[in-house]
């Protein structure tokens, strides 16, 4: 099958650079777009569905980074390559959490090692697919190989948001104490200590409490920066739960997951991106 490839850059010059040295060094793939924001990206990718995509970090109004939080939750998610400017301190995040990257400039001797990379990791999926696998076990080995490929991304994506929101050094953080809802005539004053969840809704957050749910007009990422990191965990794209309400994580398959609350009977699902958070230590 024909490697199928996605390359995102809002520097028109460098995505022609990177396509043109692609072309050279991997002339079996196909290039099926090259876009320059991230809106762009995923809608091709949705449109595509590349087996690899070429991402730019910053770009405008949907970041690279974001971008990828939604390939993670594609049937088939692509394999992810950020091309980045980042510093040598953040740089150690793509190396811990072992997806590839390129820096800007693209250099072509680095470039060869990520697509020599990149044809041995489709290459393992290609001969699962092509059910070659001898025994049962082997024949999951490109769902295996899949879903750590997406959890090796959801780990990146984690750190580089905790680099990115990183509080200066010597500097005292003040997290919320108080979420202050309105409900009916009367503005309800709920302690941080007693949120189980948060759940995005539209233009509103639910908060659910253990006194009860209440709405606020504010977003869900504007939120969650201003409460602990620590206890307040994302685990879907619009769910982020206080840890400690949390009585286990349950495996559903292909390492889907839910998350059991204590004293409360819903289930709440677990992206791929975040599935890492709650493997077995």
């Amino acid at each position: 099958m024909t490697p199928t490839l996605l390359i995102a850059d809002d520097e028109a010059l460098l995505a022609r650079v990177l396509e043109s040295e692609l072309k050279s060094l991997w002339p079996e793939a196909r290039i099926v777009s090259v876009v320059h924001d991230g809106m762009a990206a995923l809608a091709a990718a949705r449109e595509h569905q590349p087996r690899v995509v070429f991402l730019d970090i910053r770009m405008p109004g949907m970041s690279g980074m974001d971008v990828a939080r939604e390939l993670i939750e594609f049937d088939i998610p692509p394999l992810v390559v950020f091309v980045t400017a980042y510093d040598q301190f953040a740089l150690e995040a793509f190396e811990r959490a072992a997806v590839d990257y390129v820096l800007k400039p693209v250099q072509r001797e680095r470039l060869e090692a990520t697509v020599c990379r990149l044809k041995e990791r489709l290459q393992v999926m290609a001969d699962a697919e092509d059910g070659q696998a001898d025994d049962e076990a082997d024949d999951s080995a490109g769902e295996e190989a899949a879903v750590l490929d997406t959890d090796r991304l959801g780990q990146l994506l984690a750190r580089l948001e905790l680099l990115e929101h990183a509080t200066p050094a010597g500097a005292q953080r003040q997290y919320l104490r108080f979420i202050k809802a309105l409900v009916g005539q009367e503005v309800r004053i709920i302690p941080v200590d007693e949120v189980i969840y948060l759940e995005a809704t539209d233009k509103y957050v639910n908060v659910v409490s253990s006194a009860g749910e209440a709405l606020i007009r504010t977003s869900l990422r504007e939120l969650t920066q201003q409460l602990d990191p620590e206890r307040f965990w994302q685990v879907h794209r619009g769910t982020v739960v206080n840890i400690d309400c949390v009585a286990s994580a349950v495996n559903q398959s292909l390492g889907r997951l839910s998350l059991r609350l204590r004293d409360r009977p819903e289930l709440l699902p677990v992206a791929r991106q975040y599935a890492h958070l709650f493997k077995q230590m």
